[in-house]
Parts: structure tokens; C-alpha cells; sequence
């Protein structure tokens, strides 16, 4: 091969690497299981602690208002209960971080759920420096990535109504008189100049437009040229509140000086951008050619921030079981293999006494879990060149935080490391996962009284076929 040849294949090869990673959301299923992993692990976390709230983060906190405000005063961190000590305020708070928890768990309002997510992790958790653990560590930084994902494509209330939205244009088109009949509000023959099914590029319903708030209503509005009222004017209602009020209290604590310079132009810069992304996707809808060219733009740098955030989130999953392995080995009692007996011999991480010292007391045991240990998490960064053995050690990372969960009595912790892991699970295994719960679902609900057995509805999955991450 010449040097042209080279030439030409190291050419074709940026071009096919550029292409996938602006054309679409890579890791779908992936970004969606971390997206739920750390919305389940903080919304139960906050929900365990509730009766216990006022000691963590509020009032009666051993952290004072005053000593919190004075650190936050030196290392700039962001907290919004620094703007009051009322206690009233905390309890605000406390239960819009609960809601944002859920919200983001759900899917529903994903691109406001993750900012207002974010908001309530920084909050308490630099109002009370000293409350947590690692978990809460990757907690903090998984909500900031999070944000610059699109992580409802799959498994989401987002990506359900979207799916909804894009069916309604094919039902209206097969049956226009049964749905204008079904819909009193239908418009009775939309004029040519309207939106019709064939004035929306293929990127709004494919993988990397159903995340979005608006989308939903985007690809919903195709309905008006078949006469149909646009399903999506109702459904974008929701996200357009949301940043209202979002625009409203950022407004108004900037004016009052709730803000630093820095964190003031972070979240003006996000309110700014989504709005701008709402505005595009509405004029679309409405505009030439020109405009959806615009719009293809935005998708495409929303593209590409996703898949940096991707990489940056697998990155950081590497540093720190690399970080944890190499300083283990440094440990006297990590290299004479009995670092793992100590802990389960403590009453603090010993939920089952009788179940951690029959571990403890097997000699054996206790040596193989120690350098098991730290051979899997020296050797992970190493597997990802090997699908298979990247699989193996995955599953035996994700067992080895089960029993932490278990036998030290972690369970937000461990919950926070295997979200934090499955953005290498495959994506075959996660699609499996996926329709196995459905179908539970389904026949769970059969079981319930006066319902009816009917057959499993699968989750809405990206139009385009996703690429599998690292897999």
C-alpha cells in the first residue's frame, strides 16, 4: 500500500469516526441506566434520611449556617440554602431535591429534571461538607455530567410521549376521520403552507432528538397536516413552565446577590442555551429551510457535548477504581491480603454480625476478596482493549458492591458505583434488561384485580440504531 493508499484510509476513517460522533447520542441505553441508577440512589438516599434531615443538612446540623457560609465563602462552592437559615427554606429545598430525584429517575422533563437535580445534589451536599461518603463524591459529579447528556433517549417518560407523539401523524394519515371524530379540536383541513410530515429532518426522531422536553412537540406537530390537533402543544407545556420559572428565580437571586460571578454565568448560560435550542426546534417547525438547517446545527453540537460527556464519565469510572487499586497496594494490610477482615468486624459496618464474622473467621475467604480486590480494580482500565474479559471483571465489580451493600451495610454507596459502572454494560445485555422488565411489568399488572392480561408494550427505543459504548 502507498503512501496515497494510507492517505485515503486514514482519511475515510476520521470521516466515518466524525460522522458517528456528531449524527447521533452514542450510548443511549448506557447514559439512560446511569441517568436512573443515580436518580434512584439519591432520591431513596433522601428518603431514608428524611426523618433525620434536620441533623444531616438543615438547622440542627453539627455543620453550622455559619460555619458552611464561612467555607463557602473561601472555595466559592455553590449552595442555594446558603441564601437563608430559615428553616422553612431547607425544607424547601430538601423536598424540591426529593422531587428533581424523581423526575430525573422517571424521565419526565429530563433536560430541566437534571439542572434542578444538580441544584439540590450541590446543595446539601456543600451545605454539610462532612455528610457522605465516596458514593456521594460521584454522586456530586455525576449530577453536573448529567446535565450535558441526552440520558432520556431510551427508558423515559420523554422518550414514551415522543414516541406517542410520532405515532399520532401515522394514525392520523391512515384514519384522518376516525381521529378528527375522535378529536373534537381537530383542525378541519390545515392549510398547504402548514407543518406537514415531510418538513421534519430525520435527526428529530431519531435517537438524539428524544430526550428533549420539546421534541416530543416538534415531532407531534407533523399531525397538523393530516389534520390532527399537535399532540406536542400540550406535552412541551411542562418543560416550558419549568424554565420560566427557572429563568424567574434565576432573575431574582442574581439580583439579590445570591450568586458568584462564575455560577451566575453557568446558569444563565444554561437557561440561555436551552432556550435558544426551544426557540430553534418551534421555528422549525414553522420556518424554511434555512432555519432547519439552524436547528441541524444545534442537534449536531448537542451531539457532540453528549459524547464528550460520555467519554469524560467513563474516564472518570477508570480514575477511580485505578486510583483506589494503586493505593490500595500501597496498604501494609492490603498486601498481606487481611484489609477486608477489620471492616466486618466493626458493629458500625456490620448490619448482620453472624454473617460477617463467619466471612471473617475463613481465613481464605478473607485473603482471595482482599487481592481479588485490588487486582480488579488495578486491572479494569486494562480489560476495556478485551470485550470478554471487560464483561467478566464487570460482573465481578458489580458483585463485589452487591456484598458491600450487603455485609457493610452501604447500600447508596454501592448502588451509586454499579450506576457509575453501567456505562460499559453492553448493550445487548441492557436491551435484554429492558424488555425482560417490561414484560414483568406486564404481567404484574395482569395479576392485579379487574385488569385484564394484555401483552407487554416494549419501551420506546432510538429510531436510528445505537452504537454500542465500549461493549
Amino acid at each position: 500500500m502507498g503512501v496515497h493508499g494510507l492517505r485515503v484510509r486514514i482519511e475515510r476513517c476520521v470521516s466515518r469516526g466524525l460522522t458517528r460522533i456528531t449524527a447521533q447520542a452514542l450510548g443511549p441505553y448506557q447514559t439512560a441506566i446511569v441517568r436512573i441508577g443515580f436518580g434512584a440512589a439519591w432520591f431513596f438516599f433522601l428518603l431514608r434520611e428524611w426523618p433525620h434531615r434536620q441533623e444531616l443538612y438543615g438547622p440542627d446540623s453539627p455543620w453550622s449556617w455559619g460555619l458552611a457560609e464561612r467555607l463557602i465563602e473561601t472555595n466559592d462552592a455553590f449552595s442555594v440554602l446558603m441564601w437563608s437559615s430559615s428553616d422553612n427554606w431547607f425544607q424547601l429545598v430538601y423536598v424540591v431535591a426529593l422531587a428533581a430525584a424523581a423526575a430525573v429517575l422517571l424521565g419526565w422533563h429530563t433536560r430541566a429534571a437534571t439542572v434542578l437535580f444538580m441544584v439540590g445534589v450541590l446543595s446539601l451536599q456543600n451545605r454539610s461538607v462532612f455528610m457522605g461518603d465516596g458514593g456521594d463524591n460521584i454522586i456530586h459529579l455525576m449530577s453536573m455530567y448529567l446535565v450535558f447528556t441526552r440520558c432520556a433517549q431510551v427508558w423515559s417518560l420523554d422518550a414514551r410521549r415522543a414516541a406517542r407523539a410520532r405515532r399520532r401523524p401515522e394514525a392520523a394519515a391512515a384514519h384522518p376521520r376516525d381521529l378528527r371524530a375522535a378529536d373534537p379540536g381537530a383542525h378541519a383541513g390545515a392549510p398547504a403552507g402548514d407543518l406537514s410530515a415531510g418538513d421534519l429532518s430525520a435527526g428529530d426522531l431519531s435517537a438524539g432528538g428524544s430526550s428533549s422536553d420539546e421534541t416530543a412537540g416538534a415531532a407531534a406537530g407533523t399531525a397538523a397536516g393530516t389534520g390532527a390537533r399537535p399532540a406536542g402543544a400540550d406535552a412541551g407545556v411542562g418543560g416550558v413552565v419549568l424554565w420560566t420559572v427557572f429563568g424567574a428565580v434565576l432573575l431574582g437571586s442574581t439580583v439579590a446577590g445570591g450568586f458568584t460571578v462564575g455560577w451566575a454565568l453557568f446558569y444563565w448560560g444554561l437557561w440561555a442555551v436551552h432556550g435558544l435550542w426551544w426557540s430553534v426546534q418551534r421555528a422549525a417547525a414553522r420556518g424554511g429551510a434555512a432555519v432547519r438547517e439552524m436547528r441541524d446545527v444545534c442537534d449536531i453540537l448537542a451531539n457532540l457535548v453528549h459524547n464528550g460527556v460520555l467519554l469524560v464519565i467513563m474516564i472518570e469510572v477508570c480514575l477511580v477504581y485505578s486510583t483506589a487499586g494503586w493505593f490500595k497496594i500501597q496498604g501494609t494490610r492490603w498486601q498481606d491480603g487481611t484489609a477486608v477482615y477489620y471492616p466486618m468486624n466493626l458493629d458500625y459496618f456490620t448490619p448482620w454480625p453472624d454473617l460477617s464474622h463467619l466471612l471473617a473467621a475463613n481465613g481464605v475467604m478473607v485473603f482471595l476478596v482482599t487481592y481479588g480486590t485490588v487486582a480488579t480494580q488495578v486491572a479494569f482500565p486494562f480489560t476495556l482493549l478485551n470485550r470478554r474479559a471487560k464483561n467478566v471483571l464487570l460482573a465481578f465489580m458489580i458483585a463485589e458492591h452487591v456484598s458491600i451493600a450487603v455485609l457493610l451495610g452501604l447500600p447508596f454507596f454501592s448502588l451509586a458505583m454499579i450506576a457509575a459502572d453501567a456505562v460499559f454494560l453492553p448493550t445487548v445485555f441492557l436491551i435484554w434488561l429492558g424488555r425482560s422488565t417490561t414484560a414483568l411489568g406486564g404481567r404484574a399488572r395482569g395479576l392485579l384485580p379487574g385488569r385484564g392480561r394484555r401483552a407487554p408494550q416494549p419501551d420506546p427505543e432510538p429510531a436510528a440504531e445505537a452504537p454500542k459504548v465500549s461493549v
